[in-house]
């Protein structure tokens, strides 16, 4: 018999970057370091304290967490927000998805800028939202004139801005990212409530900090911007910075108003009584856990200005895309399925994503990006 898969789905792969028992795993941008004993402790103990009430549903509305989240974000970004414009949920992926059932849907569209993160046009798939994607320049930078011409054509409702953007790396400037919410707010959405003065809303802009503790000097947070735009939200996760993979913690902070409406989409109790207790004891040892940044950073400059020396088969100098997160882009090959085919040959696992003729490397341990260096080495030789 065959099931009644909705059109859209036929056809359709599962996401997922291959997991692989290889010595050097450096295809998902994870933090190579493990949480330090005192706080595995602190969670150890903090999960056998909620597990003797696991017979009651959680808090559903998790505010304890949200509190320790804005106040990591005043202590990071140092931009204050209250514990009622924060929100969570199981990874980032699910916070997105409730920003996609919350404000799209059929008749309306979400757009991005390619190349950009590519589970983003499943969560428009999954929320019956038209997907739509401008191009990012030569050097993956977001022309701000080019972008503002394009929500005024496309009209979107949702417009998604990952910065650093996954895979290149790249940052946005706080100027582009006010030039996209300005634009935003002259969209007029299908269907969507007018304000007092009859003027329909206009789009949800978000920006997608993933990986926003790696960046360098100097780069923004467009935290910064919240107060200006209440139609901004700035999404985070636990997964890459606080080494908490393994956790599925994202959160977002945006205006009181856009909460309350993922409180609407949310199924009731998504974040289980564990992951709230493992969270908060993370947040509580936030220096730990962040102790490692530094030392990625400088791992991940180190190896940007290394590939940037290094002579591609075809024999001219690779390319780099530069970074502001724990991973690099870097090219171009002939075949990159051959250099990433060579690299897994020697125990290395990369990830084959971007546009053709590029590959993504995650910024390891110094012990683990000498392998990946000796064995790139060895596999451009060897394809020469």
């Amino acid at each position: 018999m065959t099931l009644p898969y909705r059109p859209e789905l036929a056809g359709e792969k599962p996401y997922g970057a291959p997991q692989l028992d290889v010595p050097v795993l450096l295809n998902v941008n994870e933090n190579p370091y493990s949480p330090p004993e005192q706080v595995v402790a602190q969670i150890a103990a903090d999960v056998a304290a909620a597990a003797r009430n696991l017979n009651r549903y959680p808090d559903r509305d998790f505010l304890a967490l949200r509190a320790d989240l804005a106040t990591f974000l005043a202590r990071e970004s140092g931009v204050t927000v209250t514990p009622d414009q924060m929100w969570a949920a199981n990874g980032s992926n699910e916070v997105m998805l409730h920003l996609l059932q919350a404000f799209g849907g059929p008749g309306r569209t979400a757009l991005s800028f390619a190349p950009t993160y590519s589970m983003y046009p499943e969560y428009a798939r999954d929320t019956h939202t038209r997907w739509l994607a401008g191009r990012r320049a030569e050097d993956f930078t977001v022309d701000a004139a080019a972008a503002v011409a394009f929500i005024a054509e496309v009209q979107p409702s949702v417009i998604l801005l990952a910065s650093p953007n996954n895979p290149t790396g790249t940052a946005l400037p706080l100027a582009t990212i006010r030039a996209i919410c300005d634009a935003a707010a002259d969209v007029r959405v299908p269907d969507a409530p007018a304000d007092a003065d009859g003027k329909p809303a206009g789009a949800v802009v978000v920006v997608d900090e993933a990986y926003a503790e790696f960046r360098r000097a100097g780069t923004p947070s467009a935290l910064t911007l919240l107060g200006d735009y209440p139609h901004l939200a700035v999404s985070r996760t636990m997964s890459k910075a606080f080494a908490a993979a393994g956790l599925r913690l994202g959160y977002l902070a945006a205006s009181t108003d856009l909460v309350d409406a993922l409180r609407v989409v949310r199924l009731p109790y998504h974040l289980s009584a564990v992951a709230q207790a493992t969270a908060r004891a993370a947040l509580a040892h936030t220096d730990a856990m962040l102790a490692q940044v530094n030392t990625l950073r400088a791992e991940r400059d180190s190896l940007v200005s290394w590939l940037r020396k290094q002579t591609g088969p075809d024999g001219g100098r690779l390319r780099v895309a530069d970074t502001d997160a724990n991973f690099a882009l870097f090219g171009t090959f002939p075949d990159r399925h051959a250099v990433w085919q060579g690299l897994l040959d020697r125990g290395v696992l990369i990830r084959e994503v971007g546009p053709d003729g590029w590959l993504r490397v995650s910024v390891g341990t110094p012990q683990e990006t000498d392998r990946f260096k000796t064995s790139l080495t060895d596999v451009i030789k060897e394809l020469t």
